[in-house]
């Protein structure tokens, strides 16, 4: 007689075909479904680059508007869509995705780890990212782009009846979309927080990671407790705008400053947000090219964790004009000057490191270099802000305006596109090319500052931010004329980076695994890396193993090459002369850990793909359409497709 337990274990259980796991590992469906977090953070990269060209694009606008007194190139409204469409991008859009492309590709292969913690929610935080940045665009053709600014100060986003209100679904728009970002932005914090500190490879302690991966970390806790703030201050815009609230309306006892409060809360973490991984990336560079360490490496790490601890409590320097009373604007001006001190320190390091080294002007060296210097022109200025009567008389000038792009063009952009150049070979196995990469440099270099450094003058004589036009003999003209014409000459440079890296992805020169002869442990695998990243975890005996991996002193000091064996060999020379002439140390022949096609005898399997996070993600812009619109029937649409989603990825295995 047949048992019940028989029964159970002959009977087979047969999947829904609708909820079996994609298993395309080439064209369209692989980037659809994929939850390989280098085929993740490629995707950022790319996204993040079409709105770098989007937001350029509305730079553009905004320099052709105001290359002449009386512009009609843009009406006052269009200059303001223009405007605050910019900030919105490449704050949103461009420079926070752009970070967390790197982090995705980058952070698992330097601490040894085959992925991120959670694949599928990486997934997740990058479509909720691509359809946040669509539904915002999308009101270009929806009834109005929004047009109060990136900062969407109230009274002008909240309550109909204030004074100044902006009308139309522009600021809903706004307010829904940076909402929908902060979704993925969260989730993709949390991924990069458990994936560090749970997924280092065996012996790699805190103070035994890269820099660029603790600078990581510290974003991804800027990030996890930032965001919610923004949410919180836009729900409430959005419940003023469309539901009667008066959370920001002072006549009908609401507090419009509460709402600068909360943004700037967010505001200033979002700055070291957004530039801690370029100090990241600069700290990677930098000791490669100069064939040292880098110098003072704790110093470097605990300087970016008080970076992130001092962030949360300068917020108030963008509100001295609001009236906070002297002991405040007193406090936050000290805490100001203080933060500066951190930031300081940095720049010392990194010069100690070039000082005394063997320095290689590759394109990624120069990016580097260009980084300190301009961010340092940027935090020089921004000192100036910290000093209240300074601070009174530059604010909402165009000084303002030169201090922030130092900072975040000068920083974060150059530096990422350094670290475009230097890890493009470990994502295609050949180098971008080097000569039209040092032309992008200098281009990029001189438009930067024609464009910029003319504002701090401008805004020193008084020129307004914020306003689309100006009449003839304020002695703005050539300024704005200087302006306009280096703004032209970045977006020709932007444009040779990107035919670079799509010329290269193809036919760039072959590369090798460790072209660099570099320090950290994504190098000591193939070029581009298998699935897996390493066929087995590595295990780490200190700072730079990878480096150490490979070489060894002399009883002189000097440096000598360790043969494929390890420090029980005998050493051999370590210099050879490479094609370009340069003078570098040779890197064993082949990678540290096993080659890729011993994988499955390593028991190596990693997740499979997911359309789930996909599908889940669709609904989600449904639903703003329905909150923008005050449209029930989106609702059921979009509540079907979250809903399926999320029963579908409750379906995926909870094991691989």
């Amino acid at each position: 007689m047949t048992t019940v337990s028989d029964a159970v274990t002959t009977v087979p259980v047969r999947r829904i075909d609708i909820f079996r796991r994609p298993k395309a590992t080439t064209g369209f469906w692989s980037w659809l479904t994929t939850v390989d977090h280098k085929k993740i953070g490629i995707m950022y990269a790319v996204t993040a680059l079409v709105f770098l060209c989007l937001g350029g694009i509305e730079a553009l606008l905004i320099r052709a508007q105001l290359a002449q007194p009386n512009g009609t190139v843009l009406t006052a409204n269009q200059y303001n869509t223009m405007f605050t469409m910019h900030g919105t991008t490449m704050v949103f859009l461009m420079g926070m995705p752009l970070a967390v492309a790197f982090g995705n590709y980058l952070v698992p292969l330097m601490i040894g780890a085959r992925d991120v913690a959670f694949p599928r929610l990486n997934c997740f935080g990058y479509w909720v990212f691509l359809f946040g940045g669509i539904f915002i665009y999308s009101s270009f053709l929806l009834g109005g782009a929004p047009n109060g600014g990136w900062f969407g100060y109230t009274p002008l986003t909240s309550a109909p009846m204030s004074a100044g209100y902006l009308p139309g679904h522009g600021p809903d728009f706004w307010a829904v979309g940076i909402v929908m970002l902060g979704i993925g932005s969260v989730t993709s914090a949390v991924n990069f927080i458990v994936t560090v500190l749970n997924m280092r490879a065996p012996g790699m302690t805190l103070l035994r990671m890269p820099v660029f991966v603790w600078m990581m970390l510290v974003t991804a806790f800027l990030t996890a407790f930032a965001m919610p703030l923004v949410t919180a201050a836009l729900t409430m815009v959005f419940f003023d705008r469309n539901f009667g609230t008066n959370f920001f309306n002072a006549s009908a006892g609401g507090d419009p400053l509460l709402y600068q409060h909360l943004f700037w809360l967010f505001g200033h973490p979002e700055v070291y947000i957004l530039i801690l991984p370029g100090m990241g990336v600069v700290s990677e560079i930098l000791p490669v090219f100069s064939r040292k360490p880098l110098f003072g490496y704790a110093v470097v790490v605990f300087s970016g964790i008080a970076i992130g601890f001092l962030g949360w409590g300068v917020w108030a320097h963008h509100m001295f004009t609001t009236g906070l009373g002297p002991v405040a604007i007193s406090a936050f001006g000290i805490s100001t000057m203080l933060i500066a001190i951190p930031t300081g320190v940095k720049i010392f390091n990194w010069l100690g490191t070039i000082w005394g080294g063997s320095v290689r002007l590759t394109t990624a060296m120069l990016f580097a270099l260009g980084f300190i210097a301009m961010f340092t022109i940027g935090g020089l200025s921004g000192v100036l802000h910290a000093v209240v009567p300074s601070d009174t008389q530059q604010h909402d000038t165009y000084f303002v305006i030169a201090h922030f792009h130092y900072v975040l063009f000068g920083g974060l952009v150059f530096a990422l596109f350094g670290g475009m150049f230097y890890w493009f070979p470990k994502l295609y196995g050949r180098y971008m090319n080097e000569k039209l990469g040092k032309l992008t440099f200098w281009t990029v270099l001189v438009g930067f500052n024609l464009t910029f450094f003319p504002m701090h003058l401008v805004g020193l004589q008084g020129m307004p931010r914020r306003t689309y036009t100006y009449p003839k003999n304020m002695g703005w003209d050539i300024y704005n004329q200087i302006e306009s014409v280096g703004a032209f000459i970045i977006a020709l440079g932007v444009l040779m980076l990107i035919v670079n890296l799509w010329v290269s992805r193809k036919h760039g020169v072959p590369a090798g695994d460790d072209p660099w002869d570099a320090r950290t442990l994504e190098w000591s695998t193939s070029s581009p890396p298998p699935e897996y990243n390493f066929a087995e975890i590595p295990v780490v005996h200190g700072r730079d193993d990878w480096w150490h991996h490979k070489y060894t002193e002399d009883d002189e000091g000097r440096l000598v090459r360790l043969p494929r064996g390890g420090a029980d060999d005998d050493p051999v020379p370590a210099e050879s002369a490479d094609a370009a002439g340069t003078t570098v140390a040779t890197a064993p022949s082949g990678p540290l850990e096993p080659a890729a096609e011993h994988a499955q005898g390593h028991g190596v399997h990693m997740p499979d793909p997911s359309y789930w996070p996909f599908v889940m993600c669709l609904g989600i812009p449904l639903m703003g359409y329905a909150a923008v619109f005050q449209n029930v029937w989106f609702v059921p649409f979009g509540l079907v497709l979250i809903l399926f989603g999320l029963f579908g990825w409750a379906q995926e295995p909870a094991t691989e």
